[in-house]
């Protein structure tokens, strides 16, 4: 009989909860400061990078070799026989294939590693729906046959204060950013389906950003059944007054609405004032 454990990245942005709840796994990213480095949402939050981000923008790197050797063995140790990893995307981080080498150490797992080709909650919505299906008694095979299409009905949009911490970090992919800040526009990324932030739209200024934000969940509940999380990184009142503009809409056809937050090692590559929303068709 298949006993499946299901692994993730923290880049997932689920809360502790979440992965309680759903028996999820969970290798963390790091975050590496000059004066040391730290688990991402382990041993700092987001908070904590905000606050210091001014003074020193850290680097983040991928969950450690050691760190994923030891939920593997734990894995096995508990009786698994099977183990699905669910991964932020590999243009993003290199996450994937360290599970992957990694996993050729422990040929007793029969094993597979998913590039969700996105990140933040519209990975975790993606490793979510795994998890329900594990709960359902699905077979491996059947759960992997799954992922393809669970993820092409996930989509993540989101607008940001400032493109500079993306471009620091290497991260701006095919988004515009020294033009776009010279003329204020606040440009509406999506992660695209090779993995690779882009630019969705282009609007100037942060009013204009949300609003477009809005005008794509109501396209998205006018098409058919869906569920929608607000997400915020360091925007906590935006995203609070988001989430009720949201709510304050009573689209039907919104069948679930979350509210959830970047963590600490998205943060660093987003800054604060991050507000984007997740859609995942139903």
């Amino acid at each position: 009989m298949q006993k499946i454990a299901l692994l993730t990245d923290s880049a997932c942005d689920l809360t502790f909860e979440q992965l309680k709840e759903n028996n999820i796994k969970l290798a963390p990213l790091k975050i590496i400061y000059n004066s040391g480095e730290y688990e991402d949402i382990i041993e700092i939050s987001a908070d904590d990078v905000y606050e210091k981000i001014e003074v020193e923008v850290p680097k983040t790197s991928l969950p450690s070799n050691e760190t994923i050797d030891k939920i593997l063995n734990k894995i096995e140790e508990e009786g698994y026989t099977h183990v699905l990893a669910i991964n932020i995307s590999s243009k993003l981080s290199g996450t994937s294939n360290s599970i992957r080498l990694l996993l050729e150490d422990h040929p007793n797992l029969t094993s597979y590693v998913y590039d969700c080709k996105t990140l933040s909650i519209a990975e975790g919505a993606i490793v979510l729906d795994a998890a329900k299906l594990i709960k359902a008694g699905k077979s491996f095979e059947e759960i992997i046959e799954a992922l393809p299409e669970i993820r092409n009905r996930t989509e993540g949009y989101f607008t940001l204060n400032t493109l500079e911490y993306l471009k620091k970090g290497g991260r701006i992919g095919k988004v515009s950013g020294t033009i776009a800040e010279l003329l204020n526009l606040k440009p509406i990324i999506h992660v695209g389906d090779d993995g690779v932030y882009e630019t969705y739209a282009k609007v100037r200024g942060r009013k204009q950003s949300i609003s477009r934000l809005q005008k794509i969940v109501e396209e998205a509940a006018s098409k058919g059944q869906c569920k929608v999380w607000v997400l915020n990184g360091g925007a906590k009142e935006d995203g609070a007054k988001f989430y009720q503009t949201i709510k304050g809409l009573d689209l039907k056809n919104i069948i679930e609405l979350n509210e959830a937050t970047v963590g600490p090692a998205l943060g660093v590559h987003t800054g604060p004032g991050l507000l984007g929303v997740i859609i995942q068709e139903v």
